[in-house]
């Protein structure tokens, strides 16, 4: 018999068990998935080699991922280049921080009186190989891998069951909810970019089981007040069903498989019974509605998140994760290329940042730092907020074939900003730091799967566990190790 040396198996759906003798007789086949006896002894070295803990490690109880779909501009936002040449720097003036030295633009008074409580990552890039297309660039985002089939037109594929899991899946997954209440939603709205909704916000290959749950508030682009308008009508029960009505079916569900055991074999796979239970669990529980009725908020408390999609969402977000929920992923409300408040400027840039998504961002993103710090929810809750790149250094330049009028940027891979706080991330940081021209890092540059690398950490996850997916290949979560830099 063959003895495989190393670690216990990392397929988490039995994480108990060791290599068994079904892994062993697959290695003979093996080679068609990719996966030689070479490869499968590197894969358990590498898993071996993997020293969990160290600063940060799973202090994260929760995560919130402010998602700035678009690519905000990292240069009339946060990191300002006032002496460089006019079709560079940014026409917004820059002001003084709560750290010394550390300057923002105009845009953001307020975080600029909060950046004592997070990090900010000078120093993001792709690098060596930039991905200028929103698409493409937010499934690497949110997955850790590029997606292999891109349209002409330079849009993906809708989202398909052999795509690689949304982080939050992952984290779900092998985080399970220990209450009950909705382990991952996304919200005011799914992933989208031009028609293809839902790409990389998905579970993909582990299945629609570990899907977030999506809003659908009703309400145009342009209506502020469409949280007020929020339908959770599958989280209701209805007036003629009580919960002791829906415990006796329970009961008779588990009598009728009981009388045929063939019937409960054949779904066995699908966990039906644990997805009924967490389901009648999460309804008459009644927690996840309350945690959606904004109005029981003050409103002093709903004004200084702003009056806006934006600044609700982040508030609701802090209720979730208040009441149980450990992933919400904020996406911003208007899509990458569109008007309005998008934040993909490549025309009428000082207009559009100044009198629409600045404001948002600057008074939803420092209300939810001062909140949870306030109540005590900043060291379990994990904040990053991010775009998928940023904006070019250059005013008017064509980058990713776009046209761009003089107060515009096209997009920017190679250089951008991030802000990560919480769960452990040293308050009050700036790390990495970029050139003259913020066109590319000085320094300590950090690659956006780095960053999921750090989610995962921060969770007590080790980010090169290893899943297998609809063809049972074995892949790593994401195949970068954390910035323990970030870490205090």
């Amino acid at each position: 018999m063959i003895r495989i040396p190393g670690e216990l198996a990392k397929d988490l759906c039995d994480s108990h068990l060791g290599v068994s003798r079904r892994d062993v007789l697959r290695v003979g086949g093996s080679g068609m998935l990719g996966l030689t006896l070479g490869g499968m002894f590197e894969l358990q070295a590498k898993s071996k080699d993997h020293k969990p803990g160290g600063p940060g490690w799973g202090k994260a109880k929760s995560v919130i991922l402010c998602y700035l779909q678009g690519g905000p501009s990292h240069i009339d936002l946060w990191d300002p280049k006032p002496e460089t040449a006019a079709n560079v720097r940014s026409v917004f003036k820059p002001i003084q921080t709560k750290l010394p030295g550390v300057h923002f633009t105009e845009l953001l008074p307020k975080l600029a009186q909060v950046n004592d409580k997070f990090t900010m990552i000078r120093s993001m890039s792709y690098t060596p190989n930039g991905l200028f297309n929103h698409t493409a660039a937010i499934y690497q985002m949110m997955t850790g891998y590029t997606t292999d089939k891109v349209s002409p037109s330079g849009q993906l594929e809708p989202p398909s069951p052999k795509d690689f899991p949304n982080f939050g899946s992952n984290i779900t997954r092998l985080k399970p909810q220990e209450e009950p209440m909705l382990p991952f939603v996304m919200l005011p709205r799914p992933l989208q970019e031009s028609n293809v909704v839902g790409k990389g916000g998905t579970a993909g290959f582990l299945g629609k089981a570990y899907d977030p749950y999506y809003l659908y508030p009703p309400g145009g682009d342009m209506d502020m007040g469409k949280m007020d308008k929020i339908s959770i009508d599958d989280l209701k029960m209805r007036p003629e069903v009580f919960s002791k009505r829906l415990r006796r079916r329970a009961r008779l569900r588990d009598a009728i498989n009981e009388a045929a055991p063939e019937l409960d074999e054949a779904v066995a796979k699908f966990n039906l019974n644990e997805y009924y239970d967490q389901a009648l669990n999460l309804i008459v529980s009644g927690r996840a509605r309350n945690a959606f009725d904004l109005a029981q908020e003050k409103d002093a408390t709903r004004d200084m998140y702003g009056r806006n999609t934006f600044g609700q969402s982040c508030l609701l977000a802090r209720r979730l994760v208040e009441a149980g929920t450990r992933v919400v992923e904020i996406v911003w409300p208007k899509v990458a290329n569109s008007d309005n408040h998008s934040w993909d400027v490549h025309k009428g840039l000082e207009a559009r940042m100044k009198n629409q998504s600045a404001p948002m961002l600057d008074s939803g993103l420092s209300a939810l730092f001062k909140d949870l710090d306030e109540r005590g929810m900043l060291d379990s809750t994990m904040v990053v907020c991010v775009g998928e790149f940023g904006r070019s250094p250059q005013k008017g330049l064509s980058t990713s074939g776009n046209s761009n009028d003089a107060n515009g940027r096209d997009h920017w891979p190679y250089c951008y900003t991030a802000v990560v706080g919480g769960a452990g991330i040293k308050r009050g940081q700036v790390y990495g730091k970029s050139d003259k021209t913020a066109s590319a890092p000085d320094e300590k540059p950090v690659h956006p799967t780095q960053l999921l690398a750090n989610i995962y950490h921060s969770f007590g996850i080790a980010p090169d566990t290893i899943v297998y997916n609809h063809l049972n290949q074995p892949r790593e979560l994401v195949k970068a190790e954390p910035v323990h830099g970030l870490y205090a």
